[in-house]
């Protein structure tokens, strides 16, 4: 039988060995362990069926549904077990618990001569494992600016000077404003971004400070934990001022590519807060394809909200201004100012 193994020991060996996920499709896409590859004792119509067997009659009676279910496709089932196992002929396999559906899956893959090793306490031990990682120490620095900064750019340049970074609205696949979603993947599941944030924060060195940027608890429909918006309204925060015409020249470059219609959503999801001329002006420039106008208009409304953000959530932050819209060039300047002015 196969062994059953520690969530950390799972993941030193899931570095060599692909981790297999037998829960349920619906099961899978609401949240899952990076990297693991869905292949499922049950589908979705067949779980709710041994579910309700299981509350409704008795487990003898959902385990002979089960069986009925997963003995007509033991064949197809064997064989993408040999494929994902490779030459190593190893897997990590889980399901929610660590119950009778991965155990059920992992004696069918050992019968095929596949090693196999069982997550103690199944997807739900992961999580739990999600949750404490927040919960740690964390030093971090935290990158702010009004909405064009180029705060993400600044980031990725901070990371090629040695730092360490963690890109939330990359994760979230959303750049945080009612324009966030345009150019971007459909966002993961609150819980998913969760799960992939942990993978983020796992490999970095705690002994060092990690650069995040500024974010509300939201990041498009996605929600930062508790324990880490907590840590970063307390962290060091560098505010970077950079002149409103420089940044709207950064949205044109950024956001005058996509189709009209699309911006002209994006700008009715904030006409409350615009208020009905500024709307209509909005609306108006695009049209007529003058998108610094559009930028500058939308502008007006995101430095007020970020700056009363800004003061609301970091009761201390530190301004630097820059006179150019060069992220390498910010990023080294923030850097610098950081040595310069230890606290």
């Amino acid at each position: 039988m196969a062994e059953s193994i520690h969530i950390e020991r799972f993941f030193s060996l899931s570095a060599i060995h692909p981790v297999i996920d037998v829960r349920s499709p619906s099961e899978f896409n609401q949240g899952h362990i990076p990297g693991a590859i869905s292949i499922p004792l049950f589908d979705d119509r067949e779980r709710k069926i041994v579910g309700t067997a299981y509350k409704q009659v008795n487990k003898e009676s959902a385990m002979y549904a089960g069986l009925e279910m997963a003995g007509k496709k033991l064949v197809s089932l064997a064989k993408e077990g040999e494929r994902k196992a490779g030459r190593g002929k190893t897997l990590l396999v889980h399901c929610w618990r660590g119950g009778m559906r991965s155990k059920s899956m992992v004696w069918l893959f050992e019968t095929m001569g596949i090693t196999c090793y069982l997550l103690e306490g199944g997807y739900k031990s992961y999580r739990q494992y999600v949750r404490e990682e927040f919960s740690k120490s964390l030093e971090l620095l935290v990158v702010g600016g009004k909405t064009g900064s180029g705060k993400t750019e600044i980031l990725r340049e901070l990371q090629k000077l040695g730092e360490q970074t963690v890109d939330l609205e990359g994760l979230a696949h959303h750049k945080g404003s009612a324009f966030g979603a345009l150019g971007e993947m459909p966002q993961p599941t609150t819980e998913q971004f969760e799960n992939d944030l942990c993978k983020a924060l796992s490999v970095m060195n705690r002994a060092r400070p990690v650069w995040i940027e500024d974010e509300s608890r939201n990041v498009g429909k996605c929600v930062i934990p508790a324990e880490l918006y907590t840590k970063m309204k307390q962290a060091r925060t560098i505010f970077l001022d950079i002149a409103r015409d420089q940044r709207a020249q950064y949205l044109v470059k950024h956001y005058a590519g996509y189709e009209k219609e699309a911006l002209r959503a994006c700008i009715v999801k904030i006409s409350k807060r615009l208020g009905g001329n500024q709307v209509k002006e909005a609306l108006d420039s695009v049209e007529r394809d003058d998108f610094s106008t559009t930028a500058i208009i939308t502008l007006q409304y995101y430095d007020k909200a970020y700056m009363l953000s800004l003061e609301k959530n970091h009761l201390v932050y530190e301004s630097v201004e820059s006179e150019r819209m060069d992220p390498a060039f910010n990023a080294s300047m923030i850097l610098t100012y950081t040595h310069e002015n230890k606290r």
